[in-house]
C-alpha cells in the first residue's frame, strides 16, 4: 500500500492500525485508509463527461429493448447467470458457464464450491431485483440480507455473515501479511458502521429527484465508496458490482434488470483494481469515472447484442413450430428455453402443469424438429437447447 501517496489523498484519511496478522501470526503495525463520505457530484473534464455520455447512450439503448420486448422476464436468467459466473470469476472462484446454466436441473449433490459460489449470487441478486421491483428501497438490511445469501455454505459464512465485518481486512496480500498487501481499508466498529450507513444514504438521495445527479456518475462514485470501505469480511467485490446495476434500476436508468458488467472488469482486472486505486491516492475521478463509463457502455452494447441472438433464435424456433404445425405446451417450453437452454421431462411438467407423459411426448416432439438435444446427467435425461446455449455463450 502506497502510504505516502495515500496520506495525502483529500478523499479520506489513514490512521494506525496494530494487532495480530491473521494471515502470518506476527504482530503488525500498519495504517488503514478512512474514507470520507461521499460529497456532491465531482467537477468533471469534458472528455469524461463524453464518455459518460455514450454509455449513457447506450444504456438507453439496452433499456428501450428491454421496453420492446413482450416478456423481457425470460431473458433475465441467462444475463444474470453469465454475471453470476463472471463476477465470481473476478473474486478467484471459477465455474463454467454452462454447469451454471444448467444447475437448474441437473441436480448435483457434491457441486464444487465454486458452483455453491455463483449459484449463492444468482439467489442474492434474484432477492434484490424482487425487493426494488416490489418498491422496497436500497437498505442497509437488505444489503446485509445479501451478503448473508452470498456466503452461505461458503468458508465466509462465519458470524460475521450478514453483518459488518468485525475484523480488519487486508486485500491484495497474495498469501503474505497485511504488510504486504495492496490496500487496507478502514478498521472495524463504529466508523465503518457510520461509514456504510453514509453510503447507502447517498445511495438512496435520488429516490425522489432523479435529475440531481447522472446516474451512471452516482454509480461510479458508489461502486469507488463501496468497495474502498469494505464493510463485509468477503464478498465485497461482488456485492459491489451488483450494487452498480441496482442503484441504476433504482434511478430509472433501466427497467430490467439486464445488464452483465462484469465480463468487460473481467478481462481488465487489473486496470479495474488500479482504477479505484487511483482515486484514493489522487482524488481525482476523471479517470476512474472514464473508465466506468467505457465499462458500462460497452456491457450495455455487449448485453445487447446478445438478448437480440437469444430473440432470434426465439423467433426461428416459433417459425419451426409454425411450419411444424405444432401445438399444444410445445409453444410454451419454447419460451421457456430462452431463459433456460437445459431442461428434464419434470422441470417441464412443473413449468407448464402437464402431466409427466405430456412433457415428455412435447421434449421428443422438439428433439424431432431440432429444437432440443438430448443427453443424460446423473442417470436423468436432460435436454440441451443448443442455439440458445450458443446465444449466451458467443
Amino acid at each position: 500500500m502506497d502510504v505516502e501517496r495515500l496520506g495525502q489523498s483529500s478523499l479520506g484519511d489513514l490512521v494506525p492500525i496494530s494487532g495480530t496478522d491473521r494471515a502470518t501470526g506476527g504482530s503488525f503495525s500498519h495504517f488503514a485508509f478512512v474514507a470520507r463520505p461521499l460529497a456532491e457530484e465531482p467537477q468533471l473534464t469534458n472528455e469524461t463527461w463524453r464518455a459518460v455520455s455514450r454509455a449513457n447512450h447506450a444504456l438507453g439503448r439496452l433499456q428501450q429493448g428491454s421496453l420492446i420486448v413482450k416478456n423481457p422476464s425470460i431473458l433475465r436468467q441467462p444475463t444474470l447467470r453469465r454475471e453470476a459466473q463472471s463476477t465470481s470469476a473476478l473474486e478467484g472462484t471459477f465455474a463454467p458457464l454452462e454447469e451454471v446454466l444448467a444447475a437448474n436441473v441437473i441436480d448435483q449433490p457434491n457441486r464444487s464450491l465454486a458452483l455453491r459460489e455463483v449459484l449463492n449470487y444468482v439467489h442474492a441478486a434474484e432477492i434484490a431485483f424482487d425487493s426494488l421491483a416490489e418498491g422496497r428501497p436500497i437498505t442497509v438490511g437488505l444489503i446485509e440480507d445479501l451478503h448473508a445469501q452470498l456466503v452461505a455454505g461458503t468458508a465466509a459464512d462465519t458470524s460475521d455473515a450478514g453483518r459488518i465485518r468485525s475484523i480488519q481486512v487486508a486485500i491484495g496480500t497474495q498469501g503474505g501479511g497485511i504488510d504486504q498487501a495492496r490496500f487496507i481499508p478502514m478498521p472495524p466498529g463504529t466508523t465503518l458502521k457510520a461509514a456504510f450507513g453514509d453510503l447507502v444514504e447517498w445511495i438512496r438521495r435520488s429516490e425522489n429527484d432523479v435529475t440531481d445527479r447522472d446516474p451512471l456518475v452516482a454509480a461510479a462514485m458508489t461502486h469507488y465508496q463501496f468497495e474502498t470501505i469494505h464493510p463485509f469480511n468477503d464478498g465485497n467485490g461482488r456485492l459491489g458490482r451488483l450494487l452498480i446495476v441496482l442503484q441504476l434500476l433504482q434511478d430509472h436508468a433501466l427497467t430490467e434488470p439486464l445488464l452483465s458488467v462484469s465480463p468487460w472488469f473481467e478481462a481488465r482486472r487489473s486496470q479495474y483494481q488500479d482504477a479505484l486505486a487511483e482515486v484514493s491516492m489522487t482524488g481525482d475521478w476523471n479517470a476512474w469515472v472514464t473508465f466506468f463509463a467505457h465499462g458500462l457502455e460497452a456491457s450495455a452494447i455487449d448485453t445487447a447484442r446478445r438478448l437480440e441472438s437469444l430473440l432470434a433464435v426465439q423467433q426461428h424456433y416459433h417459425d419451426v413450430l409454425r411450419d411444424a404445425k405444432a401445438r399444444g405446451i410445445v409453444r410454451d417450453i419454447v419460451d421457456y428455453l430462452i431463459a433456460s437452454p437445459y431442461v428434464s421431462i419434470r422441470n417441464l411438467a412443473d413449468l407448464t402443469g402437464a402431466t409427466y407423459q405430456a412433457a415428455s411426448t412435447a421434449a421428443n416432439k422438439l428433439v424431432d424438429l431440432g429444437i432440443l438435444e438430448e443427453t443424460f446427467s446423473q442417470n436423468v435425461r436432460v435436454f440441451r437447447a443448443n442455439e440458445v446455449l450458443a446465444a449466451i455463450l458467443q
